[in-house]
């Protein structure tokens, strides 16, 4: 039995996909919450000095991205050949592009500069990006690929709530973009996430 460790900050952001995707498995493991006081201490711990790490059996992993792909290589939702894993990879690096350029506004110390860059992605990228991102997952049937369930669905569901009121500061995020709002829905409804979810839910924010 493997001995799994997942560690990451009191919310969910980053690391609720792979809370997720574990449970999805059936793999048991131990949420090691790091409260903002204690991370200094345990950043040099990590491999990359950031979170997520997962850790399994005494080996420590980072990257969202390669901890997903990882996790879904063993539960077999990685694709079924290599033009089908190429087609996650390829939409989850355009979904990642999405949060990390929003992920600049709230790393911004400077106000107007904060707010100079906040503008330019609402009036000249969200738009865009959103709306292709959308399309995508309406076109694969509630999924990030392939019309069917894979890693990357589980990134966006559990990152989903910090993107829309963190990230993007946008609450019709919903509306303007259901499709997304699907993919989240798809992931959270399947029976082994339904459970996690009902009992993480009180301790787990954005």
């Amino acid at each position: 039995m493997e001995n799994v460790v997942v560690y990451y900050f009191p919310f969910k952001g980053l690391g609720e996909g792979i809370r997720m995707l574990l449970t999805y498995g059936g793999q048991k493991f131990d949420d090691h919450r790091v409260p903002k006081e204690q991370w200094p201490d345990f950043k040099p711990k990590t491999p990359f000095g950031q979170m997520p790490v997962l850790e399994v059996n005494g080996k420590k992993m980072s990257q969202t991205l390669a901890i997903c792909r990882y996790l879904g290589r063993k539960y077999g939702i990685a694709g079924e050949n290599p033009e089908e894993a190429f087609e996650i990879d390829q939409n989850m690096d355009f979904f990642t592009d999405i949060r990390v350029k929003a992920s600049t506004v709230m790393l911004e110390q400077d106000p107007a500069v904060k707010q100079r860059i906040k503008d330019d992605l609402e009036k000249n990228y969200y738009p865009v990006a959103l709306k292709k991102l959308d399309e995508i997952i309406g076109n694969n049937n509630g999924h990030i690929a392939n019309g069917k369930l894979s890693w990357g669905d589980f990134v966006i569901a559990g990152a989903y709530d910090a993107i829309k009121n963190l990230l993007l500061q946008m609450p019709e995020l919903d509306e303007k973009y259901p499709n997304i709002k699907k993919l989240k829905e798809n992931v959270l409804s399947l029976p082994k996430v339904k459970e996690y979810v009902a009992t993480s839910a009180p301790k787990t924010e954005m």
